[in-house]
């Protein structure tokens, strides 16, 4: 038996969603379970609110902080594509 603290909503919706795939609560809670034996890990991609892995979005935080403190800036979009653009190409050779 596990206990497992979670919002009234949260529950609420989950198990409507379960219901219409013919499950109920515990039985996907079972199958997480396994799935969590099986892969060794957590069967699904953690993401952040923003839909991108933990590692991603610290890394792109950690750019936007160098961009700021280098002090690069761009007049417009024009003038950023073509900076990245150069950027690319000179990674490429």
């Amino acid at each position: 038996m596990i206990t497992c603290r979670t919002d009234a909503k949260v529950k609420k919706d989950v198990q409507k969603v379960l219901k219409e795939l013919g499950l109920d609560l515990s039985s996907a809670i079972n199958m997480y379970l396994r799935q969590i034996v099986i892969t060794k890990g957590i069967p699904f991609g953690i993401r952040t609110v923003n839909g991108f892995s933990p590692e991603a979005e610290r890394q792109m935080l950690r750019e936007e902080a160098e961009a700021l403190r280098s002090g690069k800036r761009y007049s417009s979009v024009k003038d950023l594509h073509r900076d990245i653009l150069k950027e690319n190409a000179e990674d490429e050779k």
